[in-house]
């Protein structure tokens, strides 16, 4: 059975432009969607208080706001498989638990509070650094959609372990017919000079060069027919990554999980380009 694109939904628009792009996606994929919605109001405050305050039962509202989600999907792709899970627990808890269970997570960029589109809220970034399966938070100016791309350009950031992140950026290009952009970012250490003795002729062009089969090696098992760019460009890797990302429909990142590590498991690119990306953002766990 193909397990499920999970998609967490809070009833603010940020969350159901994140819907709408999941619901191309799983389409894309041919797999099941699952929309989530997560709320502690009921545990908290109880649903008699919340009945004098004149608001919905905590039931009813989580109720209706994966509903409404279902409702938004089934308009845009009729004949989608698509579950709902109304949870009486903290979302971001919720959506991390669903992911075990995921062939990919889907969230908005900020819910309720604070300024779209502009900083990662705290579910998203919890949910980015410790989710099981790929996550994508939805960001920047798009159209909502994952079939009909801009750019047509899917953007990979290639490190030193990125064969998960390489081969998801690659499936992606191919469902789209978009072309892969592998990036690798390098920089040449202040100390190094001509005299160091590892280095004849210039340092930079040693560093390029090294950027360059770090490249060609993580694409090395791709099919021939994938169409692909490569670019080696000197600089931090986040400030490279955004850059390219201006120009894609999506920015792919690895992330390396550490087994038995239960905090926060995002690195500085990663942490940064959820914060900042012009465009959707995928991180991919890479496993020890």
């Amino acid at each position: 059975m193909d397990l499920p694109l999970v998609v967490g939904v809070d009833g603010s628009e940020p969350g159901y432009r994140a819907l709408d792009w999941a619901a191309d996606e799983a389409a894309l994929r041919g797999v099941p969607l699952r929309v989530v919605h997560g709320s502690l109001w009921e545990r908290y405050e109880g649903a008699a208080l919340a009945r004098s305050l004149g608001r919905p039962d905590t039931r009813d509202l989580a109720g209706e706001i994966v509903r409404v989600g279902a409702h938004r999907a089934r308009e845009r792709h009729p004949e989608l498989p698509i579950s709902l899970a109304a949870l009486p627990e903290e979302p971001e808890y919720a959506l991390v638990r669903e992911g075990r269970n995921a062939s990919l997570l889907v969230v908005g960029s900020r819910g309720r509070s604070g300024v779209v589109d502009l900083l990662l809220g705290s579910v998203g970034l919890f949910v980015a650094g410790h989710a099981d399966c790929p996550i994508v938070v939805i960001r920047g100016n798009h159209d909502n959609r994952a079939r009909t791309p801009v750019h047509g350009r899917i953007v990979v950031g290639v490190g030193d372990r990125s064969a998960a992140a390489v081969r998801f950026a690659a499936e992606e290009a191919a469902r789209r017919g978009a072309v892969l952009h592998a990036v690798r970012a390098w920089r040449c250490p202040a100390h190094e000079t001509i005299d160091h003795p590892l280095i004849t002729g210039e340092p930079e062009r040693v560093h390029e060069e090294r950027a360059a089969q770090t490249l060609e090696a993580a694409l090395a098992d791709l099919p021939p027919e994938a169409k692909t760019e490569r670019s080696t460009v000197e600089g931090p890797a986040r400030r490279v990554l955004l850059g390219a990302a201006e120009e894609a429909d999506l920015l792919v990142v690895g992330v390396r999980r550490r087994s038995g590590h239960f905090g926060l498991q995002l690195g500085r690119t990663a942490h940064t380009v959820l914060h900042h990306s012009p465009c959707p953002v995928a991180v991919v766990p890479e496993r020890d």
